[in-house]
């Protein structure tokens, strides 16, 4: 019997492919490295950022000659920044934050390739073109025309558009904005209760979505998140993180029991609704939660407590005797303002920092009333008053930049004497200074008490707001720039992050 070997027609396909293989792999070896550079991932691509946003990265198949890189990336409109290098992937920050309201284009063209040019071989990185955006320039302030009056209004600069966000039937008396601009946590009373510590806590929607990949909730959608039964709910604070509400409370049948409180912003909605938690510890004044949102800065005695956001805050985790008040935080919470009550009734403001420096900036005769940290240089912007006359106690407001590496002050704009109710706020890319004007309504003109009133108790007639430009502080023209009145009537604005 004879036997033969036949090779069947599966292994036939399976060897010519193999040799096929064998020839191609040969004939990429002969040829080298033929990968071309590009661009794989650029962290931006058509994402929406704010001033929280201060780096991106772009990510190459190959790596790279970074000289090349470094001089042929271009930014339409320019942003100044630094770059940082780690194997494939560079990452630009940003030195100041990207002005809002703006878009960018990202280009990469003529970069070259860090191996080819040791073998004598130029590879050029195909053609790169990103872009990216920054929010709108937005505005949130209370309505004081009949037809808004107490309403919390947004107003979009970048788009021109106008908001109504609140209902008829209640009458916002204060507000923080969240950290993503998409919701707004606010004080409010009804319309016709003429108690002025009747405030609940509300969030409402804006209509704006935080990230350009996400669809925002429609606007003006309110929530309960605080009533009034048991305590009048004071002043209150949201955190930076916007995780958590710190508010100061009373005991409406008990005057002596008052303190802080603080709860969470979000909770599991298949479960109840958190109930405030008691900060224990001694009473205490103005308060603000510090930038890392684990800790709450109070007035306390004789001087400024930083107590942990826990239960049990009997011990403060700083306490800081000589300064009555803080004023304001930096974002990254290295330095603070802080203010100084003197025994002959003038105030120092000081800067605090986290390496036990205290420097004074300035001192008055009159308030500070605000100051806020410049995230684009080392600039305080306050609003202060002068004490004019002693024997009437009239006060002149004024707003002034402080550059904090040298202590130069620059005075910015001196307000009317008879306008000193007045609130600023300083744009997350601070370019912008926003302020109000309130018109106090007449002395023999009579007001209902639910009416709108200053922090002085005074009804308000009218009020106008006003946008200022800002430039660097060492720039001869800062002082030179106008306000432009806004075509809006309203007061207590700020801006959204």
């Amino acid at each position: 019997m004879t036997s033969k070997t036949f090779i069947q027609p599966l292994d036939r396909v399976a060897i010519a492919l193999m040799l096929l293989l064998s020839l191609l792999i040969g004939f990429i070896i002969l040829q080298g490295d033929v990968v071309s550079p590009r661009v794989r991932n650029f962290t931006w691509q058509n994402q929406q950022i704010g001033s929280e946003d201060i780096a991106f990265s772009l990510t190459f198949s190959r790596p790279m000659d970074t000289k090349s890189v470094e001089d042929n990336l271009k930014i339409e409109p320019p942003l100044a920044g630094k770059f940082s290098w780690a194997g494939r992937r560079v990452v630009y920050t940003l030195l100041t934050p990207a002005p809002y309201g703006t878009n960018y284009k990202v280009q990469l063209q003529q970069a070259k390739d860090k191996f080819a040019q040791k073998e004598n071989k130029t590879k050029i990185i195909q053609p790169f073109v990103g872009s990216f955006r920054t929010r709108d320039r937005v505005i949130i302030y209370v309505g004081a025309n009949p037809e808004e009056q107490g309403q919390l209004i947004l107003y979009n600069l970048t788009q021109e558009q106008k908001k109504v966000l609140t209902p008829k039937d209640i009458t916002v008396m204060d507000f923080k904005a969240f950290p993503d601009g998409e919701k707004i946590l606010f004080s409010a009373r009804t319309t016709n209760n003429e108690d002025l510590l009747s405030a609940q806590l509300y969030t409402v929607t804006t209509g704006i979505s935080g990230e350009s990949d996400t669809k925002p909730e429609a606007a003006g959608k309110v929530d309960l998140i605080l009533d009034n039964k048991d305590y009048q709910n004071l002043k209150f604070d949201l955190s930076p993180d916007g995780q958590t509400i710190v508010v100061q409370r009373g005991n409406k049948n008990n005057p002596g029991d008052f303190g802080l409180w603080y709860m969470p912003t979000t909770w599991d909605k298949s479960k109840a609704k958190p109930t405030p938690q008691r900060l224990q510890s001694q009473p205490g004044g103005d308060f603000m939660i510090t930038p890392d949102s684990k800790a709450v800065a109070v007035a306390q005695g004789q001087g400024a407590a930083i107590l942990p956001l826990q239960a049990d805050a009997s011990k403060p985790l700083d306490f800081l005797p000589q300064f009555g008040l803080v004023q304001a935080f930096s974002k990254d919470g290295s330095q603070a303002a802080m203010v100084k009550f003197n025994t002959d009734y003038t105030r120092d403001l000081f800067l605090v920092t986290n390496q036990g420096i205290q420097k004074p900036l300035l001192k008055t005769t009159g308030s500070i009333i605000n100051c806020q940290f410049d995230p684009a240089s080392p600039t305080l912007y306050c609003l202060l008053t002068q004490l004019i006359t002693q024997a009437e106690y009239v006060e002149q407001p004024y707003l002034v930049a402080i550059n904090l590496t040298t202590g130069q002050q620059k005075p910015l704009l001196v307000l009317p004497v008879d306008q000193r109710n007045v609130e600023m706020s300083l744009s997350p890319d601070g370019l912008g200074l926003l302020f109000d004007q309130v018109v106090a309504q007449s002395t023999n003109v009579q007001t209902p008490a639910s009416s709108l009133k200053t922090d002085d108790g005074e009804a308000i007639a009218t009020s106008s707001l006003w946008l200022m430009p800002l430039l660097p502080i060492a720039d001869a023209a800062v002082t030179t720039i106008k306000p432009e009145k806004l075509p809006l009537i309203g007061f207590h604005p700020r801006w959204l992050p």
